[in-house]
């Protein structure tokens, strides 16, 4: 037990070290703080310049909501519970591999090393989008986590920062899920894979900005503003929902969850009873342990 109190502890002081060394400027080009607002800002621009709903404002409803589940979620949410969490379950699970005279690397397909960085880093995102992708469908199918994703759909008019409105629970089901198939394909450098986390995090901007793009015949291929906001309709012809990518619209369409009857523009967004769902960070939060789910 003292060893897990250990990691604990020392994941905490080891995150916020590396939170100053981001405000500081310490990392460059892979600086996730500095990186996330100019996405941001690019975007927002985007919107403005070029808004597909051009009756919405430019500070739209809930903008500021958003702006802080985008900190707090991107940043605060790792202090206070994820790398914590994360590096006690992947001790916890290398200890239970071992009764075995197992580990981790057992299980490795190859070794990211012998492969070219680009080969190395395409099979981490693929992977990583995929199960991603299956991730989200639970989130939607299962009502004990859907009671959680609620809070992404409660979401009425749609732009940039609304990609991280979510519940804090949302990001350990999907790391949860993700970590055996990421472990089985081995180990990635973190500042290779950053590429991939600023490439996400671009798309799901665009994806949830004001903005009616498709990408023409990289629609197929990329999720868009087009496509994801029939994933946020409040009416939809399947129970379970439609269009689950993430970054990448591929699965929708092997899979045949795709959905795109119109253009979707003025759609109203949403679930259904939304109307007595929380406004406020904190309700929202505390929404799923509450008697009126």
């Amino acid at each position: 037990m003292e060893k897990y109190i250990d990691i604990i502890l020392n994941s905490y002081y080891g995150y916020l070290s590396y939170l100053k060394d981001l405000l500081i400027f310490k990392y460059h080009w892979d600086n996730y703080f500095y990186g996330l607002i100019i996405l941001s800002l690019i975007v927002w621009v985007l919107e403005i310049k070029f808004p597909w709903r051009k009756d919405q404002p430019i500070f739209r409803k809930d903008f500021w909501l958003d702006t802080f589940y985008m900190f707090f979620n991107f940043f605060l949410l790792n202090l206070i519970v994820m790398i914590a969490l994360s590096n006690t379950a992947e001790v916890l699970f290398n200890d239970f591999l071992s009764f075995f005279g197992l580990s981790v690397s057992s299980f490795q397909l190859f070794d990211v090393d012998d492969l070219p960085k680009w080969a190395g880093l395409l099979i981490f995102f693929l992977v990583s989008d995929f199960v991603q992708w299956n991730t989200h469908r639970l989130l939607h199918r299962v009502p004990f986590l859907w009671n959680f994703h609620k809070v992404h759909h409660s979401v009425k008019e749609m732009g940039f920062a609304a990609q991280f409105r979510y519940h804090w629970m949302e990001p350990v089901v999907y790391k949860s899920i993700q970590y055996i198939p990421l472990a089985i394909i081995g180990n990635y450098d973190a500042s290779d894979v950053a590429i991939v986390y600023f490439f996400a995090i671009l798309i799901g901007h665009l994806n949830h900005a004001n903005l009616g793009w498709d990408y023409g015949i990289f629609k197929y291929i990329l999720n868009n503003p087009k496509m994801h906001i029939w994933h946020h309709s409040k009416e939809l012809p399947e129970r379970f929902g439609v269009n689950f990518g993430l970054t990448l619209s591929i699965w929708d369409y092997l899979f045949k969850t795709n959905y795109i009857p119109t253009s979707g523009r003025d759609i109203e967004l949403g679930f259904e009873n939304d109307e007595n769902f929380p406004t406020d960070f904190v309700n929202q939060e505390l929404y799923p342990l509450s008697k009126k789910k």
